[in-house]
């Protein structure tokens, strides 16, 4: 039996993944990494704790699964996208901490571009609405603050990516720089109409890796001498994308929601793009030489409003009190939790809101908190869903659903009941390093395809309503 790897780095911490030749999860690690957050807000992580992360993720898996580790035959990758990090291409070292996509620090330099009125020129190009949320503001503000950016880039020795071309970067021991058309998408720095880099922010193209396809191979590694002889690591994907791979978003029209840390809801909008004003457009993958768009809107706060109201208010000892407080919570109360901690996404686009509680009584009390803030998740995935049934003009049927807060029932049934629709969450969570592993394993011929499932149906369980 062989086996196939996947690893989804993630904002809180990084998964290793290991599925068998029939797509079957047999075993899971985690280890999570530091969360740098300075006073005025701005989030940073060490890039290279998580790569030291990532090797160590996979040897303790082997170690849990007790598996032959001769038989891992390929690896697939899925990462926190947008977050943003500059290393030295001689050294390898970076220049400066990753810069985390919640991090507004780039808000100058959008607003810049802006008043040069190149906001919709930018759009037209990238498909996404100007705003330092994507990677482009935050890798000009590392050029524009980090002392060693200008002259390393003038020397042709500046190394400008996402997450995965850093993993790849160093699992292949420098040799090869490389990024997925996913995560491409992500940057405001890449052209989808013509599918290359635009020169745009003031990022050299020559700093910023190979685009490779979403199923190609990135090269091969040992991590760091771990495995008698190197894996080929073969499919990378963002991880929105690749829980749309791993949920069977195939289809044109079919859409489904992340909730992560933040949420991506995503929809498949087939071979051609369509630009929209209230949410974005990227691309979902690049497999077998052609290129698939999704509409996607993404939220700032949705599982990260859990952690704030364990960490900062303490008025939880766990996520998994909300459900039980939500249904104890009186269902007259009319608080209300605007949580724009760091500013709105999709489809509103203010960097500058910031939270509120709204609608207090004397009568609200920790429950009826408790249940604003769950219910602000599912408040703010339905703005986009119906932005993007109006933007598109297709039918949204199905929501399909991934991601740790889907275990709480009441917010699910809260999110089916705004959203008008059924909301379907598949037997596992881990669905983000699923469709990259899936990816790979079926580049590799070591997976079936999708239309080799049981009674022609996909191989990946369907998701129970």
């Amino acid at each position: 039996m062989d086996y196939i790897l996947g690893i989804d780095q993630s904002t809180q911490g990084t998964k290793a993944l290991l599925f068998d030749n029939r797509g079957e999860l047999i075993c899971r690690t985690d280890l999570s990494h530091r969360q740098i957050v300075n006073g005025k807000g701005w989030v940073e992580h060490d890039g290279e704790e998580i790569y030291r992360n990532t090797v160590q993720a996979v040897k303790d898996l082997v170690e849990k699964a007790g598996i032959d580790k001769s038989r891992i035959a390929g690896l697939g990758i899925s990462n926190q996208r947008e977050t943003a990090i500059a290393w030295n291409r001689e050294t390898g070292r970076p220049i400066y901490n990753a810069v985390v996509w919640q991090c507004a620090r780039g808000a100058y330099i959008t607003d810049r571009v802006e008043q040069e009125g190149l906001a919709e020129m930018i759009r037209l190009r990238t498909g996404l609405k100007l705003s330092p949320y994507f990677s482009a503001a935050k890798l000009g503000w590392v050029m524009e603050h980090v002392p060693d950016a200008a002259p390393l880039a003038a020397e042709g020795k500046l190394c400008c990516g996402t997450m995965d071309s850093w993993l790849v970067w160093h699992l292949t021991g420098g040799k090869e720089f490389r990024t997925d058309y996913s995560n491409a998408s992500r940057t405001q720095l890449f052209n989808i109409e013509t599918l290359a880099w635009d020169g745009l922010f003031g990022i050299p193209v020559e700093s910023l890796p190979q685009v490779t396809g979403s199923d190609g191979c990135y090269g091969y590694t040992d991590f760091d001498g771990f495995l008698q002889k190197p894996i080929p690591i073969h499919g990378v994907l963002g991880d929105s994308h690749g829980a749309l791979f791993g949920q069977g978003c195939l289809e044109k029209g079919m859409i489904k929601t992340t909730y992560g840390t933040g949420s991506s809801v995503m929809m498949n909008i087939g071979e051609k793009p369509v630009l929209s004003e209230k949410v974005v457009t990227s691309l979902a993958w690049h497999m077998d030489g052609k290129a698939v768009y999704v509409l996607e809107g993404n939220i700032n706060y949705t599982g990260a409003v859990i952690t704030w109201l364990k960490d900062s208010l303490k008025l939880i000892e766990s996520p998994g009190d909300t459900e039980e407080l939500a249904e104890e919570a009186n269902p007259d109360d009319t608080t209300y939790l605007i949580p724009g901690f760091t500013g709105l996404g999709a489809p509103y686009w203010d960097s500058r809101a910031v939270g509120m509680y709204y609608g207090m009584t004397r009568l609200t009390g920790k429950a009826e908190l408790v249940k604003a803030g769950l219910e602000s998740i599912a408040y703010q995935i339905t703005d986009v869903v119906l932005a993007m049934e109006e933007e598109s003009g297709i039918p949204i049927g199905e929501l399909r659903a991934d991601g740790g807060p889907t275990r709480n029932r009441y917010l699910m049934q809260f999110q089916s009941d705004m959203a008008g629709i059924p909301v379907s969450v598949p037997p596992a969570e881990e669905l983000s390093g699923i469709g990259a592993a899936y990816a790979a394993g079926i580049a590799m011929g070591i997976l079936p395809g999708w239309e080799e499932g049981p009674s022609g149906r996909p191989w990946i369980r369907e998701p129970g309503i």
